[in-house]
């Protein structure tokens, strides 16, 4: 018998010996597990009258303690523990959902172009200013599949860059992205999820992933991937770490070259010690930093007393592909708006 099951049945026996106190003694335990489990225990043995713990009990109260865990942000988002399910075709938001009426872009993208693609005819009289758009949902579609609490979802998002402010031209979109994908999401149990520094791995990731722009060519772009994934905690700071690796397309590929700008790795920093939110994107292939991309996003609520009503956006974009059509391009770009909304 292990140092837990001796303390738990030490726990068991105690609050079955206590006839008349059966609660005493249960809160000098240091483990809010064991302590749970001596409270429980303790009441079933006034109750029953029962004075015997098998080693049977023991181990299935140390199973219980296991699978009781602490609730977390990540853990409601992916609905990870058991308190947390939501049931199946509960549509929820995904990525963030936002507009920014006010998108000013340092380097606009007037000649799209890849090695498989002539330069394209974008419009030479689009503004620097515009407006960014994106909606992201999801639902799950299947729960406990293949393994325990395992969970498989959809997700749809589309992120749109409008010519908002350019009334001449009838205010066109100029870049529409639309990503389709399913995602199988594995909860860590507790006992394996512990990481050193207070870090907490919560759960697996496994994706497919179509992103495209839905543009005939010249400007058609568009790739598939596989995404693997893993999603950690520490307090108020999450971390999503995913790779993906592209499927190869037989036939003529609009983009080619796309991996090796856009980077194949993606770290997503979140940060909620109060209020206000901080995301950080970083998107690399590691072979040079000089590619890739780095992206900054915040919120905080706009009435202080609806915290999780409308919040204002601020998001803070560097590198290349901020858009399918701009995977090989260049520049900076500060977006100012409001979420959409969030559930």
């Amino acid at each position: 018998m292990n140092k837990k099951k001796a303390i738990l049945g030490l726990a068991l026996l105690a609050g079955s010996a206590m006839a008349a106190e059966p609660l005493v003694g249960c809160a000098d335990e240091a483990d809010d597990r064991l302590r749970l489990a001596c409270y429980d225990n303790a009441y079933k043995r006034l109750k029953t009258g029962s004075e015997t713990v098998s080693d049977a009990q023991i181990d299935a109260q140390v199973a219980t303690s296991d699978s009781q865990r602490d609730s977390s942000v990540m853990s409601k988002t992916w609905e990870l523990g058991p308190a947390d399910k939501r049931n199946t075709f509960v549509v929820r938001t995904y990525l963030p959902n936002f507009l920014l009426p006010v998108h000013y872009t340092s380097n606009l993208n007037r000649t799209p172009h890849s090695p498989t693609q002539a330069v394209g005819t974008a419009n030479r009289d689009y503004r620097s200013v515009e407006a960014k758009l994106q909606i992201s949902l999801r639902a799950k579609v299947v729960e406990d599949l293949l393994l325990p609490g395992a969970d498989l979802w959809a997700a749809y998002t589309q992120r749109s860059l409008w010519q908002l402010w350019d009334s001449g031209d009838s205010s066109p979109f100029r870049s529409t992205d639309y990503q389709p994908e399913m995602i199988y999401i594995v909860p860590v149990p507790e006992r394996f999820g512990k990481l050193p520094l207070g870090w907490d791995l919560r759960m697996l990731q496994l994706g497919f992933a179509h992103q495209s722009n839905g543009q005939s060519d010249p400007l058609s772009r568009s790739w598939n991937r596989i995404t693997l994934g893993a999603g950690l905690e520490h307090g108020d700071f999450s971390l999503q770490i995913r790779d993906n690796q592209r499927i190869r397309v037989q036939g003529k590929d609009d983009n080619p070259d796309l991996v090796e700008y856009i980077g194949r790795t993606e770290f997503n920093m979140a940060w909620s010690p109060g209020t206000s939110t901080l995301g950080v994107t970083w998107r690399t292939g590691f072979k040079s930093l000089s590619r890739g991309s780095l992206q900054l996003d915040w919120t905080h609520p706009v009435f202080a007393d609806q915290p999780a009503g409308l919040r204002w956006y601020v998001q803070l974009f560097h590198g290349y592909g901020e858009t399918l059509l701009d995977y090989n391009h260049r520049q900076t770009s500060l977006g100012l708006g409001l979420t959409l909304f969030q559930f």
